[in-house]
């Protein structure tokens, strides 16, 4: 169970570190960088300012001192010259623990000026630091964004980023659906033409307009079947050859019927044919 529950572990903290990789940009790990190293000197900024002010503090303490030091000093020289020993030695005395203060406040001034000036070039190397790092943040910065722009011009330029990428599935999209509409235009039309579609904009005809323009259609391809008989010489047959100063008789029209012809009263009988029913 241990090993699986570290090879999740693993799993997941590998993944973790994609997508995080994924998700971070330099310019901005580099811009927090640079605040974190302000915020630093800052406070070292504070430490030599606190250092400085504590130092400030045991000089007026030793001043003082120094001061009360001198005033018994010159009590207990009065006190000898009326005659008071025992308020000069009084004086001394309070003298000597004044000047053991003094001396204990004058080592930790000291102590406190060490402090002040260690501090103070930690911060000063510390600023250089942070200089340093601002010119090389800024540089990594321009590099890195002139990198990104590079990059995207490029796979902009070779059509592989996401942007043009949607671009040109826009377009083969919009090609698409504008052959579908074409050829659905195309259907339509050839539909009209040969009648299997109405025309709601046309005008309706009536059924003598259809009959006079399909006996028009006929009438033009017996003409286009004639013509073409007659270029394979398959046409009707030639007139007769006309005599010699008589124009040539064109044949008489086969109308389907005999023509009447004229009563002859000098012509002779026809024959009387016998009935064919009569016959035994």
């Amino acid at each position: 169970m241990s090993g699986i529950f570290s090879r999740i572990s693993l799993i997941f903290r590998a993944k973790t570190d994609k997508a995080l990789d994924k998700m971070e940009d330099p310019r901005q790990t580099l811009d927090y960088s640079y605040q974190r190293q302000l915020e630093l000197l800052q406070k070292v900024r504070r430490g030599v300012a606190d250092v400085a002010t504590s130092r400030k503090r045991v000089e007026l303490q030793a001043n003082g001192l120094t001061t009360q030091a001198d005033k018994l000093t010159q009590q207990a020289q009065k006190a000898l010259e009326v005659g008071r020993e025992d308020l000069a030695r009084e004086a001394l005395s309070r003298r000597s623990g004044i000047q053991q203060q003094l001396a204990d406040l004058l080592a930790e001034d000291a102590e406190m000026l060490g402090e002040e000036e260690k501090l103070t070039s930690a911060s000063r190397r510390l600023q250089a630091k942070v200089d340093s790092f601002r010119t090389r943040k800024e540089t990594i910065k321009a590099t890195y964004s002139a990198a990104e722009a590079q990059t995207r011009i490029n796979e902009a330029f070779s059509g592989i980023s996401e942007e043009m990428g949607d671009v040109g599935l826009a377009i083969q999209r919009a090609e698409d659906k504008t052959a579908q509409m074409q050829a659905r235009a195309g259907a339509i039309d050839e539909l009209l033409a040969s009648g299997a579609l109405d025309d709601p904009t046309g005008t309706s005809k009536d059924d003598i307009t259809l009959e006079l323009e399909q006996l028009a259609s006929t009438s033009d391809v017996e003409s286009e079947l004639a013509r073409m008989r007659a270029s394979i010489g398959a046409g009707p047959a030639a007139a007769a050859p006309a005599i010699e100063g008589q124009p040539a008789q064109q044949p008489a029209p086969n109308t389907g019927y005999a023509a009447p012809q004229q009563y002859d009263p000098n012509a002779p009988a026809a024959p009387v044919q016998p009935n064919q029913g009569d016959a035994r």
